[in-house]
């Protein structure tokens, strides 16, 4: 998916038409995305632009102060400077205005689209312990399914705990292993045992199954919604 860069709006020229016209032509790849349904990264793409307007909607007087500006005299009595802005500020912030006030909503829109669409990929997956399950849960395998299909993808999963100066939160890692084929004499409860026999260090490991009834894209879509649901569950 072609990306929309961090300083989109600030980058080039700014006028309302052009900036317009890249925006768009990044909603309509983010549009052919979530038909495909393919959440990631377009989603969180989304959120950080739409995040990253509503502040620039709450600061924008700030920004004046970041204009160019020349000298064209001198105080000699308070000891400074008289400067003016060399950009014609009052068209830049009128653009930046209708700029802004024609992007936010969009971005609403399209991240509500986007929810919707997770929403109905979380609705259609069901999770399930694969054997007993232990009281330790912090790591393990996850078995990724898709209805219609004899295909089993094998992840070791990790929660980690994160933390920057604001919070701690808890995160969940998955690492790929290994594609398998299910079959009537091959059983999810022999696969876990194979898995068992080639790490002795989980002795008795968590083990899940996430299920998926409708067929999406896996790493786009099903492994961040899995990993998202799996977690909640094991918190």
């Amino acid at each position: 998916m072609k990306k929309l860069s961090d300083n989109w709006i600030s980058e080039g020229w700014i006028d309302f038409e052009y900036k317009k016209y890249l925006l768009l032509a990044y909603l309509k790849e983010v549009e052919q995305d979530f038909g495909d349904a393919k959440l990631y990264p377009p989603l969180a793409d989304l959120i950080k632009h739409y995040k990253r307007l509503k502040e620039l909607e709450q600061h924008k007087d700030g920004l004046r102060d970041s204009f160019p500006k020349r000298v064209v005299g001198i105080d000699y009595k308070n000891i400074r400077l008289h400067k003016e802005n060399m950009a014609d500020e009052g068209e830049i912030m009128q653009a930046l205005d209708e700029i802004i006030a024609f992007s936010i909503p969009i971005f609403r829109r399209k991240i509500d689209q986007g929810k919707s669409i997770y929403d109905f990929i979380e609705e259609n997956l069901e999770v399930e312990p694969v054997g007993l399950s232990p009281l330790y849960q912090r790591e393990g395998y996850v078995f990724i399914t898709l209805e219609k299909s004899a295909d089993v993808f094998i992840y070791g999963y990790q929660v980690k705990l994160f933390e920057n100066s604001f919070e701690k939160y808890r995160g969940i890692a998955f690492s790929f292993l290994r594609k398998e084929t299910r079959t009537l004499a091959h059983t999810y409860a022999q696969i876990k045992m194979g898995l068992i026999r080639s790490n002795q260090q989980l002795p008795n490991p968590a083990t899940w199954r996430v299920h998926s009834s409708n067929t999406v894209p896996l790493e786009e879509s099903l492994l961040p919604v899995s990993k998202r649901i799996l977690l909640r569950m094991i918190a």
